[in-house]
C-alpha cells in the first residue's frame, strides 16, 4: 500500500511538472508569434497578441515594453503610453523603458517630464516589491537587534546606535512604502487614447466644453459618475471625460 501510495505521489508530481513545462512553452510560443507579427509590422495585430498575454496574467517589463513599443508603431500613442508607465512599475530604473516614454511624452506634450510632485518621482525610482523588500528586511534586522540585547544585556549598550539607526530607518521606509501603496491603489492614473476629446464641465454631452485633450495626454482621476470621469490635468484643470476616451492605469503591479 505504501509503494502504491508513493507511485501515486510521483506520478501526481511529474504530471504536475509536464503541466507546467507545457504551459510555458505554451507561453513561449505566443510570445514569440507576437514578435514575429511585430517584425513583419503587423503592429496593431502585435499589440493585441501582447495584451491577449497580459490579460491571461503573465506581467512583466519586457512584455509591456514590447506592448508599448507596437501600440507606438501603430500609431496609438496613449496606449503605448500606458504600457511604458505599466513596464517602469516593474522596472523602474531601466533606460530603455524610460526613453521610450519620455519620447512619447515628448512628442504629445513637447515635454518629457512626468506629471506628479517631486516626491511622486523620487518614490518612483523603487518598484513596489523593492520599497515592500527593503522595508521587510530592515524591520527584521531592528527586531533582531531588539531581541539580541534581551539575550545579552551586556549587547545593550554596543549596539544602542545600531538600534536607533534601524528603528528610524525603518519608520522612513514605512512611510515610503505606505506613501507608494498609497499612490499606486489609492490614485487612479488615465490616459487619453482617443485621438481628440472634449474635457467638458459636467458629465453630459450637452455640458459646455472646458477644454481638449489629445490621445496620450496623462491625467489624474477624481471622481466618477456613470460612464464619465472627472479628471484633471497638469494644470490642474478640472472637468468631465467620457470613460470610453481614456484607459486606466492598473494596481497589478
Amino acid at each position: 500500500m505504501k509503494l502504491l501510495t508513493f507511485f501515486l505521489v510521483c506520478a501526481a508530481v511529474l504530471g504536475l511538472l509536464h503541466t507546467n513545462s507545457g504551459h510555458a512553452s505554451d507561453l513561449t510560443t505566443a510570445f514569440d508569434a507576437a514578435n514575429k507579427l511585430y517584425e513583419e509590422g503587423k503592429y496593431a495585430e502585435a499589440a493585441t497578441a501582447y495584451e491577449k498575454l497580459i490579460e491571461s496574467g503573465h506581467v512583466s517589463d519586457t512584455l509591456y515594453f514590447n506592448l508599448g513599443n507596437a501600440c507606438y508603431k501603430a500609431g496609438q500613442n496613449g496606449r503605448a503610453v500606458a504600457a511604458y508607465r505599466q513596464a517602469e512599475r516593474i522596472a523602474p530604473r531601466d533606460p530603455s523603458v524610460r526613453f521610450n516614454l519620455q519620447f512619447v511624452r515628448k512628442k504629445v506634450n513637447g515635454s518629457d517630464s512626468a506629471p506628479g510632485r517631486w516626491w511622486e518621482h523620487w518614490l518612483a525610482r523603487l518598484s513596489l516589491n523593492e520599497w515592500t523588500m527593503l522595508t521587510t528586511v530592515t524591520v527584521w534586522i531592528w527586531f533582531l537587534l531588539l531581541a539580541l540585547t534581551q539575550w545579552r544585556l551586556k549587547l545593550r549598550q554596543t549596539l544602542h546606535g545600531y538600534i536607533k539607526f534601524f528603528g528610524v530607518t525603518s519608520a522612513l521606509l514605512a512611510v515610503c512604502l505606505a506613501a507608494t501603496l498609497n499612490d499606486r491603489y489609492s490614485t487612479q492614473a488615465a490616459i487619453v487614447i482617443a485621438r481628440d476629446a472634449i474635457v467638458r464641465n459636467g458629465p453630459l454631452d450637452e455640458s459646455q466644453s472646458a477644454y481638449s485633450v489629445q490621445d496620450g495626454m496623462e491625467l489624474s482621476v477624481l471622481d466618477h459618475k456613470n460612464d464619465w470621469l472627472q479628471v484633471s490635468d497638469v494644470r490642474q484643470r478640472i472637468g468631465w471625460l467620457k470613460r470610453t476616451e481614456v484607459l486606466l492605469l492598473k494596481p497589478n503591479v
